[in-house]
């Protein structure tokens, strides 16, 4: 199981310990939720603050954009440290988009996903399925941390796994929303690849919080 601590919840003013103890508690990449302030109601991270915690940091940097213009914003971290960069289906006018979009990201060797709002029907993006390295499931409301886990979650989480494995696809599937011990487990049966969590692991003990999720 792949942990990805999102650096939403974190102290800022304590980062570079925070960094240690992400490691040390053996998690293997950082989640950078970005918004901007329209496709969600919030505002959080620029590009500057990955190249920051690039420095600081050797772990994989996760990037999902809630932008409303992935095309722009993918380049965009992408030169600035992203080692994968997953964008929303919603915010593309159509699925020929998303197909753009994910062959940029790839073409820059970068892991390429796409992610959906926990109210967008999973079976829309089965048609880009073959072309994605990753999807995200949000397993709650986009757009701030905290928020309870959405139950409903799991049930789609289990058919995506059984309809990546009915076309033997290698296609990961990462959760982020309400993930704790229990939730995280629960995840894990359903079929999920990587856990995103943010309060969980930064307010608590954070090795101890990464490694009860693993």
């Amino acid at each position: 199981m792949i942990i990805a601590p999102s650096i939403l919840s974190m102290d800022f003013s304590s980062m570079e310990s925070q960094l240690k103890q992400v490691k040390e508690g053996g998690a293997a990449w950082l989640h950078f939720d970005v918004m901007d302030g329209h496709f969600v109601r919030n505002l959080t991270f620029g590009p500057d603050l990955l190249k920051g915690v690039r420095k600081l940091s050797d772990l994989v940097m996760d990037v999902h954009i809630m932008v409303e213009d992935p095309a722009y914003f993918a380049p965009v971290f992408m030169d600035a440290g992203a080692d994968g960069i997953t964008f929303h289906i919603e915010a593309c006018k159509d699925l020929d988009e998303a197909r753009t979009i994910l062959s940029l990201i790839r073409s820059k060797n970068k892991r390429a996903g796409v992610s959906l709002r926990p109210q967008t029907p999973i079976e829309s993006l089965y048609p880009i399925l073959d072309e994605c390295d990753m999807v995200l499931i949000m397993s709650v409301n986009p757009g701030f941390g905290g928020q309870a886990f959405i139950e409903d979650s799991l049930k789609r989480i289990s058919e995506l796994r059984q309809e990546i494995q009915r076309r033997g696809l290698s296609v990961l599937i990462e959760v982020d929303g309400g993930i704790n011990k229990t939730t995280g487990k629960a995840c894990q049966d359903a079929g999920a690849d990587v856990l995103v969590a943010g309060s969980y692991v930064f307010k608590n003990d954070i090795p101890e919080a990464i490694r009860s999720i693993m």
